[in-house]
């Protein structure tokens, strides 16, 4: 019966959101979008990707419109443009290609299994009603539930009793009589993806229909988007050591990592590249990489898939498990170097947070090295660098589907660019620079996408000096987190220098944060184990639809007295719709403002509540108009320091973002 009742409240959460059912209709002309977004609105800014995505709510359909919606643990929060398509049994959603086409990716949500662990469904996908392929969907990735570090069971109880938790304003454990939390608590993490190469290439027009079959497993399967693209044939590599002639299985039915290691220390012997052709090879650990080229056929063509193993005894990390994922030697040891991965798909089996694992899909420390045309889903962190190291550039990647990050520069990496990569549905930090113990200086992350980071930020700086975030777009991060944030947090060291955050662009940004109660920024700064001081510019940056403020700057109601954040210039900002203000202050401190545009601000342009002192003086920040800040948000009797302090004002919605009128000053 306890099974019976979680897999139905587990059902309701989708069945629920329901919008009108769509008639039946020709198929419209595609609709293309970049992160929801008609593509003008974005134009410049992130990856230069080689498919076209298409959302499943404006195509043909006879299924259910569920959305838009943006509170956290719900169906609509985690989709792509905060709407999708439900389909039941028999119904189905139908995209007509825009250009031609003869690969796609469905992402898409299936119930979980009423004990947790994932069930699995058909698909089926026609072109033109002809040609049927029946795609085989799986929860066994998704649905986490619970607190940090979350849990697969939507039957257990509070991972963290002791902690305070907005559903009851209280500390469980603490409180007489015990609150009663439903279950499942805190759902999330609802969507996978899967490709598809199809059976011959299509043409501009043709009909891409996705059918939940009746009688399928899944009570509803919710399609959020279709990506097509048009694949070119295997790449070959004829002067290289191939894994095949080192007994390398291209089905994946033996196990292949010797085989590879042997490829390896042959072609380092002969200076050869190593060369993965077209397959699926079993990869269950690590393989260790130095001063070595290895090149795939294609991240469509070439998979390297890998179970998670349960190790003997822990390792001296701290991993309890190990998994597939190319590995540089441990910084500690000298790192690698001279490293170049390129054209081939990672495939993990990470199915739960166990931040002590080393199982993500690119690991260790790698100096003067490449990482280019990979494809990474189901690991833990698709690549999680831990320094010093230098010197690596990461490019043409996409990295979907983790439980965690999906890049992260962990202690002291220098000089290293992530540029040009696609990030979608991550559950933790999408791109993280993070100076524990050791600053990371001098990296730059440039013209990347990210999309629905279900936990934490777009990206994210912790410390370090001199880097740069430029040219992205992060679009629908959900819960405890925005778009980008500037933290000195999580033990980083202090900022230095000059941070750059230029020419970005966030979409329906800003997130509710349950320990606090209040909405956070599309960009927010946070001051919580130190000042933050160093030069930071914030230049040309769009923010589009934020759900609460553009801008945010805050510290710990515990540490509001010790720390500021000073020197922030903000020049050259368009902010196209806000919930609430366009600034809102809750830290002591100052910040200067030169060219930022703002309309369709929902409540007053600056919400100051300094450190919350409230001295007769105004608040303990304080606003330096440069000139130029158009809209009205920045009147003269906001300045410098009036203190505004209303932190929960009503959310007005804005309307869509649009077209603005003019060039950039």
């Amino acid at each position: 019966m306890r099974r019976t009742l979680i897999a139905a409240t587990v059902a309701a959460l989708a069945l629920s959101l329901t919008g009108p059912v769509a008639a039946e209709s020709a198929a419209p002309a595609p609709v293309v979008t970049r992160a929801g977004l008609d593509p003008a609105l974005v134009a410049g800014r992130g990856a230069r990707v080689a498919f076209a995505e298409q959302e499943a709510e404006n195509a043909a359909t006879n299924g259910t419109v569920i959305g838009p919606g943006r509170d956290a643990y719900t169906l609509p929060a985690e989709a792509s443009g905060r709407r999708a398509v439900r389909l039941e049994p028999g119904r189905h959603v139908e995209f007509t290609l825009p250009a031609s086409a003869n690969a796609i990716t469905v992402r898409y949500s299936i119930p979980d299994a009423p004990g947790g662990g994932g069930i699995t469904a058909p698909l089926d996908v026609t072109v033109n009603g002809r040609d049927r392929v029946t795609m085989t969907l799986t929860s066994q990735y998704s649905w986490l539930y619970n607190q940090y570090p979350f849990s697969n069971d939507p039957g257990a109880g509070l991972l963290h009793p002791d902690w305070w938790i907005t559903e009851c304003s209280c500390v469980p454990a603490a409180t007489t009589p015990p609150p009663v939390i439903p279950k499942p608590f805190r759902p999330s993490h609802f969507y996978d993806e899967q490709r598809l190469l199809l059976k011959r290439t299509y043409r501009a027009g043709d009909r891409v229909r996705l059918t939940a079959p009746a009688g399928s497993a899944a009570a509803w399967t919710v399609v959020d988007l279709l990506d097509s693209e048009l694949v070119g044939p295997p790449k070959i590599e004829l002067l290289a050591a191939s894994v095949l002639a080192f007994g390398a299985d291209p089905t994946g039915r033996r196990d292949a990592a010797g085989a590879f290691d042997r490829a390896i220390a042959f072609a380092k012997r002969k200076r050869l590249k190593v060369y993965v052709p077209p397959g699926t090879y079993q990869i269950d650990r690590h393989i260790i990489v130095d001063d070595v080229t290895i090149t795939g056929a294609g991240s469509w063509y070439t998979i390297i898939k890998g179970r998670e193993t349960a190790l003997p005894r822990p390792a001296p990390d701290g991993s309890t498990h190990t998994g597939v994922g190319f590995y540089g030697r441990d910084a500690a040891d000298g790192g690698s170097r001279d490293v170049h991965l390129s054209g081939f798909a990672i495939e993990g089996d990470v199915r739960e947070r166990i931040d002590t694992d080393q199982v993500n899909g690119i690991g260790g420390a790698m100096s003067d090295s490449t990482i280019d045309g990979l494809h990474l889903r189901h690991t833990k962190a698709g690549m999680w660098f831990d320094g010093p190291m230098s010197d690596v550039r990461i490019t043409n990647n996409v990295i979907v589907d983790q439980i965690a990050d999906a890049i992260n520069f962990h202690t002291g990496v220098t000089n290293s660019l992530v540029a040009n990569n696609f990030i979608r549905n991550t559950g933790d930090d999408a791109l993280a620079m993070w100076s524990e113990k050791i600053p990371d200086t001098g990296n730059t992350f440039a013209r990347n996408t990210v999309q629905s980071p279900v936990l934490a930020n777009g990206i994210a700086v912790y410390g370090g000096g001199d880097n740069t975030i430029s040219g992205n777009l992060i679009a629908d991060p959900v819960r405890e987190g925005s778009a980008l944030q500037v933290g000195s947090r999580f033990g980083a060291e202090p900022f230095t220098g000059r941070l750059d955050i230029t020419g970005n662009t966030t979409v329906r940004s800003g997130t509710y944060e349950l320990n606090w109660n209040i909405g956070l920024g599309a960009i927010w700064f946070y001051a919580l184990e130190r000042d933050i001081a160093a030069d930071v510019r914030v230049t040309g940056n769009d923010f589009l639809d934020s759900t609460y403020n553009a801008i945010m700057l805050v510290s710990e109601w515990s540490v509001k007295d010790l720390y500021a954040i000073t020197n922030v210039h903000f020049k050259d900002i368009r902010v196209d719709g806000t919930g609430t203000s366009v600034v809102s202050a809750r830290v002591k401190g100052s910040a200067t403002f030169e060219n930022v545009d703002a309309r369709n601000v929902g409540a007053v342009g600056v919400n100051n509540c300094g450190s919350f002192g409230f001295p007769a003086t105004g608040s303990e920040f304080s606003l330096t108009d440069r000139g130029g800040n158009d809209g009205g948000w920045l009147a003269p009797w906001l300045l410098p320091n009036t203190i505004t302090c209303d932190d929960r004002p009503p959310v007005v919605p804005p309307p869509a973002p649009s077209p603005w009128r003019g060039g950039r000053r």
